[in-house]
């Protein structure tokens, strides 16, 4: 194993994604380390979150997770290679009271990995105000939505379901006023970041 450096998130997913994969163990990743990519770092988690789909042993969990450089400690896994650590809640993957989330591809740097969606990061954002009032996840939400196409319908839809009506009417007050702050064309300064290696790169459409 050839050990390096991982100072960003962006760098440990990549690395854990390529070694859940190069042993076969499917597994999507979900929380806040989604809405750490799709915010460019704006929003920093302190971990990575990985739904497992199907049954796979701890043994070869942790000798997936070996070949990255992290060692089981309790129930996460860390590396003296990065401050970020690795966790496996249990599943199903869900959202509120969604658990029919589908997860996306997702290509960071040289590995392709399952995600949650730009809509579902901010739908899961968006589940921390309704439910704990987080005025950080409303935020969180807010530039997600700014930043990525996201599906308003679907999340109001959502939104409602979870009886929360009025928060997410608090998200598009809070979306609207912050958009209308923003400089004209703002998109192509993101566009470089895209390039960077670990980058994160933006390929799924979100208008389904």
């Amino acid at each position: 194993m050839i050990r390096r450096k991982l100072p960003r998130l962006s760098d440990v997913a990549e690395a854990v994604g390529a070694a859940l994969g190069k042993a076969g163990i499917r597994a999507v990743l979900t929380g806040g380390a989604c809405a750490t990519l799709f915010t460019d770092g704006d929003y920093q988690s302190s971990d990575l979150d990985f739904i497992l789909e199907g049954e796979v042993r701890r043994l070869q969990l942790d000798e997936a997770l070996n070949s990255a450089g992290f060692v089981r400690q309790g129930d996460r896994y860390v590396s003296p290679d990065t401050p970020f650590f690795v966790e496996f809640p249990r599943g199903p993957l869900g959202i509120g009271r969604d658990i029919s989330v589908r997860p996306r591809p997702l290509r960071i740097g040289r590995t392709m990995l399952l995600a949650l969606s730009a809509t579902d990061s901010c739908r899961d954002r968006l589940a921390a105000f309704y439910h704990w009032r987080d005025r950080q996840s409303l935020e969180t939400a807010v530039l997600i939505a700014r930043r990525h196409r996201v599906n308003l319908r679907r999340i109001r839809e959502w939104s409602a379901g979870e009886g929360a009506i009025e928060g997410f009417k608090e998200f598009l007050r809070m979306l609207s006023s912050r958009r209308g702050d923003e400089r004209p064309a703002p998109r192509p300064r993101l566009r470089p970041l895209a390039r960077r290696p670990g980058a994160l790169k933006r390929f799924v459409d979100e208008r389904e």
